[in-house]
């Protein structure tokens, strides 16, 4: 299994940066490849959504509301992704998650994809 560790969330005043980093690592399942990766936020008593994504080939995709203020990109040698955050309004409070696909390779040889979620980190953003 691949196991996803978010970094760099906090507490913020609105109009502040936060720079969250997640980096992926696979122990008795080596990786093979990463394909695409991405960041969720979810608040309390509603469901998870999809705020950033970002493919092997650095194709980006974001939610209309992070637009010109949120940029993911990733590091692929250290199979870690970013997601840097300007801008931020107390709407942004969240616990944000980073996900994972690609596909892993066992000791023996044999390969299987995977999808994975990180813990998630906590983002407060106080106005």
């Amino acid at each position: 299994q691949v196991q996803l560790v978010e970094s760099g969330g906090g507490l913020v005043q609105a109009g502040g940066s936060l720079r969250l980093s997640c980096a992926a690592s696979g122990s008795i399942f080596r990786i093979e490849r990463i394909d695409t990766m991405g960041w969720y936020r979810q608040v309390p008593g509603k469901q998870r959504e999809l705020v950033a994504t970002i493919t092997s080939s650095d194709t980006t995709t974001y939610t209309d509301s992070v637009k010109g203020r949120f940029t993911i990109s990733r590091d692929n040698a250290k199979n870690t992704v970013f997601l840097q955050m300007n801008s931020l309004n107390p709407e942004d409070t969240a616990v944000y998650y980073c996900n994972a696909d690609g596909l892993i390779r066992s000791p023996l040889g044999g390969r299987r994809g995977f999808g994975s979620w990180g813990q998630g980190t906590q983002v407060t953003i106080s106005s």
